[in-house]
This record gives structure tokens, sequence and C-alpha cells, in this order.
């Protein structure tokens, strides 16, 4: 049995549970992991339940379980599912660790507010991917993974018929033809996930890495007769095309998307408006009853033009679907995983038995986004 150290950090966590959100930053099976590395755990009553964690499994293992006010009180980090909001922030106490997806890419103002308060950032939207050393802290990863599975899902249900061929006295029924738009962690998840079901998979994506993997997983790569020889991007994503490459895309795109009954668009970029991989005109162009998932929807855009969170049916009887919070539907798996990535996260800073910032570390240079003047240590 490894051996476990005396508690020296304190590991909060919230309840985030809303209509759109089920999962919880803090899973039993982490607090002892935690407990292992030195680490106490306090967590908000009935935080887990919409995970299905109940206040007794997270006190069996030995985390505390406390008002919202006593895990802010007692705990030196938070972690979230998401960035905590402007009235959450003016709660935490100077010097609490806040980590979590905190949309530094974009919105600097409320990075520059967690520095006013004298809150340390930890943005896990900045972690470094390419470092192997950093790949079981990845929550773009673990949730887009379960983002795609549950994307092949709700298209399945929401196309009205079957995805495999089926031989049956009545006659043979064709198998449903997909199109995954965006082949990364997301795209890849759902493509393995129609297949299984039985439907002929298409994919696309611009990165030129990604023919080997979508064939490697059965399904064929959608030649667009384009070239985008540097597709490949910083940190693992697919880099911006130019407006001319993106115009190219579309039209190719568009054309092409009418041969299919089943679209699902998985090209998310952190913090930033998703492209545009499927206009109105490829919408229109559509036969009835097709279905689309956008996973990119959201307040910012989505991969399809006049998508919205949420259900709407065109004119041509298409059915879009926006849907942002599929991880959120698989809430169990999704907070394991997430749980596992906040926790190694936090581990990685304790030196010492304390909470600590390295200058010249890469991971710590990469992840902390605000708060490291009232931190960092010298090399």
């Amino acid at each position: 049995m490894a051996e476990t150290r005396e508690s020296t950090v304190t590991f909060g966590v919230l309840d985030e549970t809303s209509e759109h959100e089920s999962r919880v930053a803090l899973t039993p099976d982490i607090v002892t992991r935690l407990r292992k590395a030195g680490v106490s755990c306090v967590i908000e009553r009935g935080a887990g339940l919409a995970a299905h964690y109940t206040d007794d499994d997270y006190t069996k293992v030995g985390a505390r379980v406390l008002s919202a006010d006593e895990v802010i009180d007692n705990a030196d980090a938070l972690g979230f599912v998401d960035r905590p909001s402007a009235d959450v922030l003016a709660r935490l106490r100077p010097r609490t660790w806040v980590i979590g997806m905190l949309g530094s890419f974009t919105d600097t103002a409320y990075i520059d507010a967690l520095d006013h308060a004298g809150l340390i950032g930890v943005g896990m939207e900045k972690l470094p991917r390419q470092l192997s050393s950093a790949q079981s802290m990845d929550e773009m990863t673990s949730q887009n993974s379960v983002m795609g599975y549950k994307a092949a899902l709700l298209a399945a249900d929401a196309y009205g018929s079957f995805f495999p061929m089926m031989t049956t006295a009545a006659g043979t029924i064709r198998p449903a033809k997909v199109l995954i738009l965006g082949a990364g962690i997301a795209g890849l998840q759902a493509i393995g996930t129609a297949r299984r079901l039985g439907a002929v998979v298409t994919a696309y994506d611009v990165r030129p890495a990604s023919r080997g993997e979508v064939e490697s997983l059965g399904a064929k790569f959608l030649d667009l007769g384009l070239d985008f020889s540097q597709g490949q991007g910083e940190g693992g994503y697919a880099r911006a095309l130019s407006a001319d490459e993106q115009a190219a895309q579309q039209a190719a795109v568009d054309e092409k998307a009418a041969g299919f009954d089943v679209i699902i668009t998985t090209a998310k970029v952190p913090g930033r408006k998703p492209p545009v991989l499927l206009t109105k005109a490829g919408v229109d162009g559509l036969k009835r009853g097709a279905v689309i998932v956008d996973c990119a929807a959201s307040d910012l855009g989505g991969n399809v033009e006049g998508s919205v969170i949420g259900k709407q049916v065109t004119d041509g009887g298409v059915t879009i679907i926006g849907a942002p919070y599929l991880a959120s539907e698989v809430s169990n798996t999704a907070a394991n995983l997430l749980a596992r990535n906040v926790a190694d996260v936090l581990v990685h800073f304790i030196r010492d038995g304390k909470l600590t910032v390295q200058t010249g570390d890469e991971l710590d240079d990469a992840l902390i986004v605000a708060g490291r003047s009232v931190t960092a240590t010298q090399a």
C-alpha cells in the first residue's frame, strides 16, 4: 500500500451543478489519490450528486463535506469545471489558487481580475499538450473524447433511420452516411463510435497528419481537392486558415456535404471563435431529414453558420443541434477524467509541502496566468 503523507495543502471544490453542468472537479477516487500526495480535500455539500457521488462517498475516503463558505475559508487551492464567476472570485481569500479552464486566450479582463484580487490563476487551457509529462493533465483531450462519443449517440438518436445496414423480410435498409468535420480528439472518438454503430463514416480535417488517423479507424478521408500542407498549428491544434483558404474550404465542404445523412462538427479552438465549416448554403443543400450536431456551438458562433445552442429545424427539414455541453451529459465518466486532470495539475505545483511557482519550469511558465508576483520563487 502506498504511503500517505501528512496533509500540508488543502484542496477544495464547490458545487457547480446547473441546467447544463453535471460534472464535479473532485471524485472519491481522486480524494484517495490526493491524500497519498499529502493533500487534504474539502467539498461543498451535494457537489457530486449530479455525477452520482453522494456526500457519504466523499466522507468515507477522508474528505470533509462543508458549506460553500467553509470550503472557501479552508482551501489553499480550488478546482473548477468552469471558471468561477465574478461573485465567486470576490469571496475568495487572497493567495488562493484557482485551477481550471480560465479563458486566458481571449479574456484578459478576467485574468486581470484574478491578479487584482491577489489570486493565483492556473489556466489549464494553456497546457503544452506536446509534453509527455503533461498528458494526464490535459482536460481538453479528456473532455473532448467524451464529447465526441456523445455526439455520435446524439446524432443517431436524432436521425430518422438506422445507422447500420439492416436486412429484413421487408427489405434492406442502407447504412447512414456520416461526415465528421474536425478529426481531433472529439472527431476521432465520434468516428469510432459512429463506426461501431454501423454507419459509413467519412471525415475531414485541415491537418495533414489526420488522414492516417482517420483511415486507421476504418473511415474514409474526405478529399476536397485542396492543399493546406501547413495545417498543423501550435500545441496540436489546427492552425487558423487565411480568409482565402477558409472560403475555399467552405465551398468544397458545402458541395460534398449534400451526399451525407448526418454531419458532426467538432472544430473547437479554446477561448476563440470557432471556424465556420458548413455555411448556410451547405445546410440548405442537405436532404430533408438530415441531422447536424455542432459541438462547437457557442455564444461566439459555431462550426455551422446560423447554429445556436439547442435544437432547430430549418425550412428544408434539416435538424441542427448546437451541443457544447455533451461532456456534462456523460457526467460520471467525464467527472472522473476531469478530476484526474485537475488533481495532477495541483500536485505538479506542490514542492516541499507547499504550493509554489518555479520560474524556468516549462509547465509553470505556461500554466500560471495570474498572480505570479505573489508566489514565484527563483529556479
